[in-house]
């Protein structure tokens, strides 16, 4: 039976993913990579799932969300006060990592739903404001929280740490502004790339289901796909929850990737949630395999560009701007497609062509 054109695409992302991380793992076995590129694998992974959990939300759903990095945030901070408390609990590192990925998995879309059921009745500009404001909220609460944990259990406080009158066994985990330390640095590449790729599959699946029609008919005209008895409210919560739960994925990659985790305006502030939507539009809304590319492209390009300190950022921005032209231009859509490899290679797309 021939492969439809879709899933022959996705089989084509999926194999990429998998050739990139076999490099890769030649690479640093044999030396050849950069202690440099070495540190970026992992934080090219979990921002790659943001942009495709996102793409969910802006793409699939038509709809915008500035506050994606709070789902983020709330998927860190929940896996990495599990891990840190089970630490000496559960001894084995795969399952107490893979339970704190399905926690924070979990608390993410549990406040998608709750943010969701609120406001996505609301559309367009109020849906953004609102969504901003909930980043906001999140990332501010998690700074005024303590919480500590002994013999006698946990310890809440919105004070300082001396107010949780902890016994001598006690240990404040979560301390404000200075938030999580000593979190078990439990993601690796291979972890990362496996999540990325299920992060992948995940959403391909929905899209090309009966749901992912459904949310598409609602993207693309509200009031006929609501005249059909499409239920609007339930399948835009659907597709918010997911899309929140994936985000809280990449969270739990981030906590456990460095050692010290805060809920600072830089790691979680709205510049963050601004940072994914631009790997969204440029990698192409709807494209999923375009978020990857622009996530890759767009964290390498500055942390490569840092010999240049005065003109690093500006480079940076000219590049957005032509990248933006070449997506969304006309002229350069049809250039494009003009110079596409249909044109100059036929005989190896003579069968798609067939096909249709």
């Amino acid at each position: 039976m021939a492969i439809k054109k879709t899933t022959k695409s996705n089989l084509i992302t999926i194999a990429i993913l998998i050739i990139i991380y076999i490099v890769c793992q030649i690479l640093i076995a044999t030396g050849s990579m950069s202690n440099l590129m070495k540190g970026l694998l992992v934080p090219l992974c979990y921002y790659s799932i943001m942009a495709v959990s996102l793409n969910l939300t802006v793409g699939i759903l038509g709809e915008l969300s500035l506050g994606h990095a709070g789902f983020m945030c709330i998927g860190a901070f929940a896996s990495s006060f599990f891990s840190k408390t089970m630490v000496d609990v559960i001894g084995n590192t795969f399952i107490r990592f893979t339970l704190a990925i399905i926690i924070g998995a979990l608390s993410a879309a549990l406040f998608g739903m709750i943010i969701g059921v609120a406001v996505l009745r609301l559309r367009g500009d109020y849906l953004a404001i609102v969504t901003l404001a909930f980043g906001e909220i999140i990332k501010n609460v998690i700074n005024v929280l303590y919480i500590g944990i002994d013999r006698n259990g946990l310890h809440f406080s919105m004070q300082d740490s001396m107010s949780l009158n902890l016994l001598e066994d006690g240990e404040a985990i979560l301390n404000g502004p200075r938030g999580i330390t000593g979190t078990p640095k439990n993601a690796t590449f291979t972890i990362a790339i496996i999540l990325l790729i299920l992060t992948y599959v995940i959403i391909t699946n929905l899209v090309n289901s009966r749901s992912g029609r459904a949310i598409m008919a609602i993207r693309d005209n509200r009031i006929a796909a609501e005249t059909m008895g499409i239920p609007i409210t339930r399948f835009k919560i659907l597709a918010f929850s997911i899309s929140a739960g994936l985000a809280g994925v990449a969270g739990v990659l981030y906590s456990h990737n460095i050692s010290t985790l805060t809920a600072t305006p830089k790691n979680f502030g709205y510049n963050m949630s601004i940072m994914i939507l631009v790997f969204v539009v440029l990698g192409g809304i709807g494209n999923l395999r375009g978020s990857i590319i622009a996530a890759v492209i767009l964290t390498l390009l500055p942390e490569y560009l840092r010999f240049m300190q005065d003109y690093r950022m500006l480079i940076y921005a000219v590049v957005l701007i032509a990248l933006m032209i070449f997506n969304w231009n006309p002229t350069c859509i049809q250039w494009r497609e003009n110079h596409s490899l249909k044109n100059y290679l036929p005989m190896f797309f003579k069968k798609e062509k067939e096909g249709l």
